[in-house]
């Protein structure tokens, strides 16, 4: 009877409060997980202080750079508030000092009387290191500061450059999160614009000195908040059980297993019907986590390929619930979705039911077959068919149950309604993870048997390392020559389908550095024009020599011509290649100067029937001839330098250092497995087929002259260039002497990113010719007319011989 009684007590009480019998059942059910740490270091913290930091560098660069209009806008503005009552200005000083003081305190006894004094603690830790950190950078800045940045801040007024009382309250401000409560927020910014108008029209602070204090006030409320970390608000898994008792859910057990490759929890929750769930929970501090390089690919991508960086909890947990139910539709085999709830307003779950599968990356190799390989394919040719896009086709998302079925998860990076471009991708990512597990024949064969090989022909232009995963990418480190086979393997699966060029990247890592370094070369530019009159510079140089230089500079054509002729054993007219060297003039501008005159003599080879590898190869030996030849005549005429100058310029030591920084250079690359990698990789993809192709020019003694001819005229050419430069200024310098300089200057020239060697050339040209004795004008003169006939001067006819060739086809 004593038992009927309790039961009967239990059940009135379920019935009279629900909520207490759901909390009395969720402790009867232990989660077994590890304890959820008590503060957590949020990304999106981290993030904030980073971009907090871009922007106070963003707007001391706008400031820099627009100082008049800076200075007009707070002529205007100090004008106007002038104007205004004096009573009236002196009422909203006080008020608004008073009040930049009163409301955080207000705000600091509403915490604390909601037993939240912990919050305020940090944002009291935040206002002490505001107040030092304000101190300190004021002090920087009046006694060692450059002096534009000193009257930015101060307009040079004996005032403080960065607001202390301001930096500290914005720093507690923002450590004590006052921009997640409305009201607050509100009255709190609106104080603070007051005392920064109330002291800018007072001349206590300058515009820039009060948009830097505020920046820097919430740089250090967000770094003070990432470096003591926050409150985990993360619901614990007791929590996950209650959310799936409201979806009818009878959990009676549950475990944490491991985090997905997101970053999101995971549950293995037993119900009472013996059926088990796989509950994922996406956590809302988690949704930033990635997010740089997110950023950075959907900057990198073209439109079509990139995914939404930033996405709120409602819309991922919408994504992955809709993809779902997609692919279930679709007749795939996933794992049903059985649910979704949000836990409270933190974090959201998914209910899937639970699959007794293991990852394809744990499976051997040796363990996946053909059958494997066709039922792969089989699911995605389901997906395909009904425009469903997976887009992680990795050993993580793609199963193997008990019976060897295969099983897809993973769909939250989906997408529906794809377009052509994102299957295709999906076609080629699979392709090369399957190829780096079982070979590339393997790969396309057992995918042409389900895809067609048509699917395959158009995922080809897609075999890029762009396109593919992390972990892919990853991979095909370690076997670099796996995409080639790949491509091989479908080519000769269908030699006749014509392959278009498709071009995911807006820019490569590379073209950023370019534009970096070609803005640093222009600035270099301009500062040393700024010291020399181009007009004078013209009409003061003497006509004999810089006739001598013009015709050394067509030389220089002529020559190059000459030299890829003698390294083709196919015969090349002499006048039409001249045109494709100036037409590699043009080119100069925008590719850096080792590489644009590469790649238009290799096409312009390819234009004329040679073999893409012979073109290669042919181009490969004239520069590694070339490269022979530079060092020759360096050691050559640094060594007769030496022997015949006087002491001012002396070419022995300056011989002794070169070859001390080249043996320095080649260690670096030699010693970091990174470099040496690169180096050898772009070594061998240059050089790959050049020793058969020398031996052919070596077979004809015609074509042997040629070569060298060429070779050795283009370095004689450009130094005769130079030397009639330096002449039409009135400097004398020694042949040998002018030949050393350039031959260096050119050396560095070559290896620098930018554009033609834009910069790193007229910097080392203008050094070298000081230093053997020219006055730094006479130098700057001459390099700048050697620029202007060798680098400037052919752009136009370059342009011209670039649009006749390939209006004939001939590039």
């Amino acid at each position: 009877m004593a038992d009927i009684r309790e039961r009967d007590d239990a059940e009135d009480l379920a019935v009279r409060d629900p909520a207490e019998a759901e909390a009395r059942a969720d402790r009867d059910v232990y989660v077994v997980e590890p304890l959820l740490p008590q503060r957590l270091r949020r990304p999106s913290d981290l993030l904030r202080f980073l971009a907090t930091l871009l922007a106070i560098t963003g707007v001391l660069v706008l400031a820099l750079v627009a100082k008049q209009t800076l200075n007009g806008l707070e002529k205007d503005v100090t004008e106007g508030a002038t104007r205004l009552p004096e009573l009236l200005s002196r009422v909203a000083t006080f008020l608004g000092g008073a009040a930049l003081l009163v409301v955080p305190a207000a705000f600091a006894v509403e915490r604390v009387f909601h037993r939240d004094g912990l919050r305020v603690a940090e944002g009291l830790v935040a206002a002490i290191l505001g107040m030092v950190v304000a101190f300190l950078l004021g002090q920087w800045t009046v006694t060692a500061a450059p002096e534009d940045l000193r009257l930015l801040l101060t307009g040079n007024r004996d005032i403080e450059p960065l607001n202390t009382l301001l930096t500290s309250v914005i720093a507690y401000s923002t450590a004590v999160r006052i921009s997640r409560r409305p009201t607050w927020r509100a009255l709190m910014w609106g104080v603070i614009g007051l005392y920064v108008l109330a002291f800018f029209t007072g001349y206590q602070i300058t515009l820039v000195g009060g948009i830097i204090t505020v920046l820097i006030g919430m740089a250090i409320g967000y770094g003070t908040l990432y470096g003591v970390g926050s409150p985990n608000t993360r619901p614990p898994g007791n929590a996950v059980l209650t959310a799936l008792r409201k979806l009818s859910f009878t959990p009676v057990s549950a475990r944490r297993i491991d985090d997905d490759h997101q970053g999101s929890r995971r549950y293995a929750v037993g119900l009472k019907d013996g059926t088990t769930l796989d509950v994922t929970v996406l956590d809302r501090d988690r949704q930033v986590a990635g997010l740089p390089y997110r950023l950075w690919r959907r900057f990198r991508l073209n439109s079509e390929t990139r995914r939404r960086a930033i996405r709120s909890l409602r819309a991922e947990l919408e994504r992955e619930a809709l993809m779902a139910y997609a692919t279930q539709a679709a007749g795939a085999s996933t794992p049903r979705l059985l649910g979704t709830s949000e836990i409270g307003t933190e974090a959201a779950l998914l209910a899937y039911e639970h699959l007794d599968t293991r990852p394809l990356d744990e499976v051997p190799d040796d363990e996946i077959t053909d059958d494997t390989l066709a039922q792969i394919w089989e699911q995605i040719s389901l997906l395909q068919i009904q425009r469903l896009a997976h887009r992680r086709l990795t050993g993580e998302g793609i199963h193997l149950d008990a019976a060897g079925r295969v099983v897809l998860t993973d769909a939250r990076s989906g997408e529906i309604a794809a377009g052509d471009l994102l299957l295709r991708l999906d076609v080629a990512q699979l392709l090369t993870y399957l190829a780096l597990r079982v070979g590339a024949e393997r790969s396309v064969r057992t995918a042409a048997a389900v895809m067609g090989p048509d699917a395959l022909a158009a995922a080809l232009p897609l075999l890029q390392r762009i396109a593919l995963t992390r972990e892919t990418r990853a991979a095909l480190a370690k076997d670099k020559g796996m995409l080639g086979a790949l491509r091989e393997q479908i080519v000769a699966l269908k030699p006749q389908s014509k392959v278009e060029e498709i071009r995911l990247e807006r820019f490569r890592p590379r073209t950023l550095v370019t534009i970096i370094a070609s803005a640093l070369a222009a600035y270099f530019l301009l500062s040393q024009l700024s010291r020399v009159n181009v007009v004078q510079v013209v009409t003061t140089a003497n006509w004999a020599w810089s006739g001598l230089a013009l015709v050394a500079s067509f030389v220089s054509f002529v020559a190059a011509a000459l030299m890829l002729r003698g390294f083709v054993p196919e015969p090349l007219p002499l006048w039409r290649t001249v045109l494709v060297q100036f037409a590699a003039s043009f080119v100069k501008l925008v590719a850096p100067a080792a590489v644009g005159g590469v790649a238009i003599n290799t096409r312009y080879l390819q234009k004329r029937g040679i073999h893409p590898a012979s073109a290669m190869a042919s181009v490969g030996a004239s520069q590694l001839v070339m490269l022979v030849f530079h060092i020759a005549l360096l050691l050559l005429f640094a060594y007769i330098t030496g022997a015949n100058t006087a002491n001012s310029f002396t070419p022995s030591r300056g011989l002794g250092v070169a070859l001390l920084a080249v043996a320095v250079l080649v260690v670096i690359l030699l010693g970091v497995p990174r470099l040496r990698r690169l180096v050898t990789e772009r070594m061998r993809r240059l050089f790959s087929n050049v020793l058969p192709r020398l031996l052919d020019v070596l077979q004809s003694p015609a074509k042997m002259i040629e070569s060298c001819v060429g070779t050795l005229m283009i370095t004689l050419a450009f130094i005769v260039c130079l030397d009639a430069c330096v002449g039409a200024f009135g400097g004398s310098m020694g042949f040998t002497t002018v030949a050393v300089v350039y031959l260096t200057a050119n050396a560095i020239g070559s290896a620098a990113p930018t554009p033609g060697g834009l910069g790193a050339v007229e910097a080392s040209l203008t050094l070298g010719l000081t230093v053997a004795g020219l006055t730094p004008e006479v130098a700057a003169s001459a390099v700048l007319l050697y620029r202007l006939l060798t680098f400037w001067l052919p752009v136009l006819p370059g342009w011209a011989s670039f649009a006749y060739l390939q209006r004939h086809e001939a590039l």
